[in-house]
């Protein structure tokens, strides 16, 4: 199928991804998608026009062939929200092509992306987020790994991290503050108190492990004394939530979504957990926090009183 893509294409779409590397800092992973959904797309049009997909096809594209290109993907069981992502590499892909070659990219850029329906984070309860730190630091023999994964779950439910925020802690960090001072996407930092039973539990695995909190090294060391693999602290929490009967959304990632929610259940302000969780939007603290319709007019309620109440 890639072989009806026109060396000039494909040599535009390698320049494209080289530019994202460089100017977005994509992960590789991402990088990897964009390209297979790209291809995927210049596939299409070789096979929809019965010839190889060069630069003048490119340029040539309607709307007639992106509808072509939608209804065909469906067809073949593509999932509402894999052809939006992929919809939006083509358009990423086409936005930079257009304005390299000079040519009006309009029918592409202005093609509407398919609607679905978001999944909503799933929290857990507060018994199972506390029986999940647990259980988490049984699942390891070595006592310094368990005391690792028991201290990185405490502070994502504890503090609200990503998952990439507490593994990027570095051993100046220690013993952690009252207060840190998170940088967390794009560069945005926000300020985060740490509770005592997090910093507790940090303190407690750097006490048993093995290798020195050098001021440049990560906090969280793996097995051999490299950065700790945040896959395994996936699967510590597989392990665990196996053994607790829970589902599996319980991942590092719930740890984060509970602390939102069960701190807005008990009482706290929507805008000050905005800031706890470093969103930039309101909207998507309120998506994020799994509490029902009613409490959040409570909130809102307490937060604009109604004149003459």
């Amino acid at each position: 199928m890639t072989l009806q893509i026109a060396p000039a294409a494909r040599a535009a779409l390698d320049d494209w991804l080289t530019g994202q590397k460089a100017l977005s800092g994509a992960a590789d992973n991402t990088l990897k998608a964009y390209g297979a959904d790209v291809t995927g797309f210049l596939a299409f049009l070789a096979e929809h026009t019965g010839a190889p997909t060069g630069m003048a096809a490119l340029r040539a594209v309607g709307t007639t062939d992106m509808r072509a290109w939608m209804a065909h993907e469906r067809g073949r069981g593509v999932a509402a929200r894999s052809l939006a992502r992929a919809l939006s590499a083509v358009k990423s892909f086409y936005r930079w092509l257009s304005e390299r070659e000079g040519f009006d990219a309009t029918a592409v850029l202005s093609a509407r992306s398919p609607k679905f329906q978001r999944k909503l984070p799933r929290p857990m309860e507060q018994d199972a987020a506390r029986a999940m730190i647990d259980t988490v630091g049984l699942q390891s023999d070595t006592g310094w790994i368990a005391a690792r994964d028991m201290a990185v779950v405490t502070l994502l439910y504890g503090c609200g991290l990503r998952i990439s925020e507490a593994l990027g802690l570095r051993g100046r960090d220690f013993p952690l503050p009252q207060v840190l001072r998170i940088t967390g996407k794009g560069g945005k930092e926000r300020m985060v108190p740490v509770l005592d039973a997090a910093r507790d539990a940090v303190a407690e695995y750097v006490h048993l492990c093995p290798y020195d909190a050098e001021p440049d090294a990560p906090l969280f060391r793996g097995k051999r004394g490299g950065a700790l693999n945040p896959r395994l602290i996936a699967k510590a929490m597989e392990q665990a939530r196996m053994q607790l009967g829970l589902p599996a959304s319980a991942t590092p990632h719930a740890m984060r979504h509970s602390f939102a929610t069960h701190l807005l259940a008990a009482g706290g302000d929507l805008r000050a957990i905005q800031e706890l969780l470093g969103h930039a939007s309101l909207s998507t603290t309120q998506a994020y926090t799994a509490v029902d319709a009613a409490r959040l007019m409570e909130v809102y309620d307490k937060a604009h009183p109604k004149a003459g109440g």
